[in-house]
């Protein structure tokens, strides 16, 4: 059997169930950045209740790296054990949970226990995500479908400073945990009614269902659900998948240092409180939105325009590596008005959302369906790693630099700097070690 060819007139009648695949991955992302980001807001109320230093807190977000780390350690083999459905339900339930459960803490090593167990549960979105996304996409849309499920990081961040601090204002910083948490809870019904894998779904047609599989061969298609997992030591002897974890060990901690301080950082740079950040941190994460599918779209382009699946993969995270580096002089110009700031943030942030976009697809660009997850949660651990690593600088610079010398413009100077510089180090480190982004025979 031959592949099917696929013209515009026919692409238009296949159908587009998968786009409803891609949206309730979409709001699962968005409920995993909204339960991660509502500490950042609350941590001027958690600081009166429980007399936080800035050393308490970047303590409790390190305990919630760490226990990230640990369950990518594990996750994405789980899931590609359990399948996509059950893996993805499980840890939406777990963490929905753990968000709830942060109401109920009374004390510091509390909300250090409770960040760990959301940590732990929360590691299972991305390897789930960019599972459901190779089951139900082909190649030259999963940039698109990841960029679009990924924004969904934005519009949690976006949904958290609008609603918040409104919470804790009017009902109290416990309620803002509980409500926020529930809804992963709402998204479970729909998750079971919606999802199955193509091969098992009643509502697909066989025109979609070809589609999805137009850039799979029979033989390959057939063995997703039949062939034994690969072991993450057969992954790790390939550079493919070393690629994928430099790129996430230098990036991925540079947007949990937005979600995690940017809050901070309004409040100790221009002094906003309580609802006050609400509007510049949402702009920035509204900025970030629109690169989460911009990245999905530029790829998407040139792949149209003739340019290969890598080149043009790679072309792209070049263009975004670069559109990161003047937030080196945020700081600088936000001396002139904080919206400047804003702004530049804005734009890093949504650069950043564009590579990840790309970053998460060279994974099913390079590996069959099976070891997606697997691939996935090893470089989301190294990016876990990286960011414990980041957190801990980021404590070491405010400890010297704001608690004892009072200086704090240049601990904030010195890790927009670092972040200026991430990503055009783990572009390169990618392109030594897989040039051409070669598939993985496994």
């Amino acid at each position: 059997m031959t592949k099917p060819t696929i013209t515009n007139t026919a692409t238009e009648k296949i159908g587009s169930y998968r786009w409803t695949i891609c949206s309730l991955v979409f709001f699962a992302t968005t409920i995993n950045y909204l339960d991660r980001a509502v500490i950042a807001l609350l941590k001027p109320y958690l600081e009166t209740a429980f007399n936080w230093t800035a050393g308490d807190y970047a303590n409790i977000e390190i305990a919630f790296k760490v226990a990230y780390g640990v369950g990518m350690l594990g996750v994405g083999r789980l899931i590609d054990s359990l399948g996509t459905k059950l893996g993805y339900a499980l840890s939406t339930a777990l963490w929905s949970l753990a968000a709830v459960g942060h109401a109920f803490v009374s004390s510091t090593l509390g909300f250090a226990v409770a960040r760990g167990f959301l940590g732990v549960t929360e590691a299972g979105n991305f390897p789930a995500a960019i599972k459901a996304t190779a089951e139900w996409f082909p190649k030259k849309e999963r940039a698109l479908a990841t960029g679009i499920f990924n924004s969904g990081s934005n519009v949690g961040a976006i949904i958290a400073p609008l609603s918040v601090p409104f919470i804790a204002e009017t009902m109290g910083w416990q309620w803002a945990f509980i409500i926020t948490g529930a809804v992963g809870f709402v998204w479970l019904i729909f998750w079971f009614i919606l999802y199955e894998v193509p091969e098992r779904h009643a509502r697909l047609t066989k025109a979609e269902f070809e589609y999805i599989h137009s850039d799979v061969d029979d033989m390959a298609a057939a063995s997703i659900t039949t062939e034994p997992k690969v072991s993450w030591f057969k992954l790790l002897n390939f550079r493919q998948t070393w690629a994928f974890a430099a790129g996430k060990f230098l990036t991925d901690p540079i947007w949990w240092f937005y979600l995690f301080w940017l809050p901070d950082f309004l409040n100790k740079q221009y002094g906003l409180e309580g609802t006050e950040v609400a509007l510049p941190v949402a702009l920035v994460y509204t900025m970030s939105s629109v690169g989460s599918i911009g990245g999905g779209w530029i790829p998407l382009n040139f792949i149209r325009n003739g340019m290969a699946v890598f080149k043009a993969r790679k072309m792209s995270m070049l263009i975004f590596a670069l559109s990161v580096l003047p937030i080196v002089f945020a700081q600088e110009l936000g001396e002139l008005n904080m919206w400047l700031a804003v702004i530049i943030i804005g734009i890093a942030a949504s650069a950043h959302q564009a590579w990840s976009a790309n970053i998460f697809t060279t994974v099913s660009d390079m590996f069959p369906r099976k070891a997606v997850a697997s691939v996935t949660g090893i470089g989301g651990m190294a990016g876990t790693v990286g960011g414990v690593l980041l957190s801990w600088l980021v404590q070491k610079q405010m400890f010297v630099y704001y608690e004892r010398i009072n200086q704090l413009e240049t601990a904030y100077f010195i890790m927009f700097l670092i972040c200026g510089g991430a990503y055009l180090a783990a572009w390169l480190i990618m392109h030594l070690l897989v040039p051409k982004y070669k598939p993985v025979d496994l």
